[in-house]
């Protein structure tokens, strides 16, 4: 299908772990600007693939990529793995705020693993908007210098999320960011989904069915390792093009 502003292209991926293929000659184009949720049961690639996408997938011991990703003209494998990380950030599954930083220092985390020093009304700035952007400045802005991990679960993935944003990524990844929070906290992060793909592509692996309907533009749907169907949510959801997406999508195996 076209896709006409692709952030994201990929030509032809592969990804192993020692001589396991675990992507298959992946080529797809991911939309800017858009939730795009990745699916599939459990082992058919869906974390692999997403951890090509910021060079994470080469720091497990054994593994390697072949082919080809675009970050729009930029081959990602030729350049700095620390740029595109900058550049693709990641929340991951379980909040994992560093334990022994406060509030306002795991916003800042990403500039100090950069080397980056800021200057004290610089990074007052910097934290204030990131906490904005993840819909939890009201909530921290008079215990900043608490440790992270004083808060819920909810508030820690929002920290997590506003600790991507600080660096001003072009792409944030999520793998499974709200599997371990309970309704509540989902659907607050949902709703922070949703109004930030107003400035950043999101690319969100979920188990959740409803969650992909809820907030994702673009399904891509996964299998064995290889990307069997992608396209607009609505589409893929109502008038899936393969018997396999269907079988999923009906609970015939998950």
């Amino acid at each position: 299908m076209k896709i006409k502003n692709p952030i994201f292209t990929t030509e032809d991926l592969c990804a192993y772990y020692g001589d396991f293929m675990a992507i298959k000659h992946v080529t797809v184009k991911i939309p800017e600007k858009q939730v795009t949720a990745v699916m599939g049961p459990s082992g058919c690639g869906k974390t692999t693939f997403i951890r090509c996408l910021n060079r994470l997938h080469e720091l497990t011991p054994g593994a390697r990529i072949t082919g080809k990703i675009f970050l729009r003209d930029q081959d990602i494998l030729q350049m700095d793995p620390i740029i595109v990380r900058r550049k693709v950030g990641m929340v991951f599954q379980r909040p994992n705020p560093f334990p022994t930083m406060t509030i306002y220092e795991n916003v800042l985390a990403g500039y100090k693993l950069l080397g980056i020093r800021l200057p004290k009304e610089e990074a007052d700035r910097i934290v204030e908007e990131a906490l904005k952007k993840a819909a939890l400045w009201d909530e921290v802005k008079d215990v900043l210098h608490r440790r992270g991990t004083f808060l819920s679960g909810g508030q820690q993935q929002r920290l997590c999320i506003a600790r991507a944003l600080a660096v001003k990524p072009e792409v944030l990844l999520m793998d499974e960011p709200t599997s371990a929070l309970d309704p509540k906290a989902t659907l607050q992060i949902e709703n922070l989904i949703v109004e930030l793909k107003q400035t950043v592509t999101i690319i969100i692996v979920t188990h959740n069915m409803p969650q992909a309907g809820r907030i994702s533009d673009y399904t891509a749907f996964f299998y064995l390792g290889e990307l069997i169907e992608f396209g607009p949510t609505a589409e893929v959801f109502t008038n899936p093009k393969d018997p396999r997406t269907e079988e999923y999508l009906t609970g015939k195996f998950s």
